[in-house]
C-alpha cells in the first residue's frame, strides 16, 4: 500500500491514501491579495474534486475564499472551530459546502481514512487588526499511512506527542515575502521541527510560489532558497528523514505497511 503527495505550489497539496483523496489549503488562482504566483502552473481543475478538503487557518493564503467558491457543491471542508463567525463571507459559502469546525484533538472520518486536528502555532485572526482570534490547526491524515499537513506554524511546546508518530510531514519552510515572523518555520527551524517529530519523509512546502506584487527583483533568493535549505538543514539536524523537495506538480509515492 502506498501515500501518494502531489504538491500544487504554496501550502496547497493533494494527499491521497486508502482511496481518500484530501486537498489542503487551496489556493487555486494566480492572485492572492498583493499576492501573485511566480512558479508553477496553476492546480488542475481536477485538484478541487476532493473527497474532503483541509483548512488550517484564516490567512487569506489559507482560507483562500475564491479558491473554496471552485469546489464542488457538497465539498466537505474541515476548519477551525469558529471560523464561520470570524470570516463572515465564509458563512455565505457554507450553504454550498459542507462545512466541519474542528478543535485539536478532533478526528473525523473521511473515506478510508480518519482525519485527526492537531495544534498549531500561528496567528489565529483573519485580519491583522481583526479583533476575533480562531485557533489555527494542523492535520495527521491517519490511513494506510500518517501524512502530518502542518499548515501555518511555529515550533511549540509538546509537539512530537500532539502530532504523533507520522510516515511524512509537510512543513512550511518559507514565506511569501522577506521576512517570517513569530508563528512560522523557516527552513531551519523546520528541519529542527523533523528532530521532533522524526518522520520517514519530509516535503517543504510554502515557498517558492507566490510573492508580492512588484517585489520579484527584491531579495529574490528568499523566494527561491528555503527548499534548498530546508533540505542542507535537515541534512545536518535530521539525516535519517528522506527529504523530497518536489517541484510544482510533482507527486511522491511512499510505500507504507498495510
Amino acid at each position: 500500500m502506498s501515500v501518494e503527495i502531489t504538491w500544487w505550489g504554496h501550502a496547497t497539496a493533494t494527499v491521497r491514501d486508502s482511496g481518500t483523496t484530501l486537498l489542503t489549503d487551496p489556493l487555486l488562482t494566480r492572485g492572492c491579495a498583493h499576492l501573485r504566483r511566480r512558479r508553477g502552473p496553476l492546480p488542475p481543475p481536477a485538484a478541487s474534486g476532493a473527497d474532503a478538503v483541509l483548512v488550517s487557518h484564516l490567512h487569506c493564503d489559507h482560507l483562500h475564499l475564491p479558491s473554496l467558491a471552485r469546489l464542488p457543491a457538497g465539498t466537505p471542508v474541515l476548519l477551525p472551530r469558529g471560523a464561520p463567525r470570524a470570516v463572515p463571507l465564509l458563512r455565505r459559502l457554507a450553504r454550498r459546502l459542507e462545512v466541519c469546525e474542528l478543535a485539536a484533538g478532533d478526528r473525523v472520518p473521511v473515506g478510508g481514512v480518519v482525519v485527526r486536528a492537531v495544534p498549531a502555532e500561528h496567528d489565529g485572526r483573519w485580519l491583522p487588526f481583526a479583533r476575533r482570534r480562531v485557533t489555527p490547526l494542523g492535520f495527521v491524515v491517519e490511513g494506510a499511512g500518517r501524512t502530518y499537513f502542518a499548515g501555518d506554524t511555529d515550533l511549540f511546546p509538546g509537539m512530537a506527542d500532539a502530532v504523533g508518530p507520522v510516515d511524512a510531514a509537510l512543513l512550511p519552510v518559507g514565506g511569501w515575502g522577506p521576512g517570517l515572523g513569530h508563528g512560522h518555520l523557516d527552513a531551519g527551524r523546520a528541519a529542527e521541527a523533523l528532530t521532533r517529530l522524526r518522520p520517514r519523509c519530509a516535503v517543504p512546502v510554502h515557498y517558492g510560489t507566490f510573492w508580492p506584487w512588484g517585489l520579484s527583483a527584491v531579495r529574490p533568493h528568499e523566494f527561491h532558497a528555503p527548499g534548498d535549505e530546508f533540505v542542507r538543514h535537515a541534512a545536518r539536524l535530521a539525516p535519517e528523514v528522506a527529504v523530497h523537495r518536489l517541484r510544482h506538480g510533482e507527486s511522491l509515492r511512499l510505500a507504507v505497511r498495510g
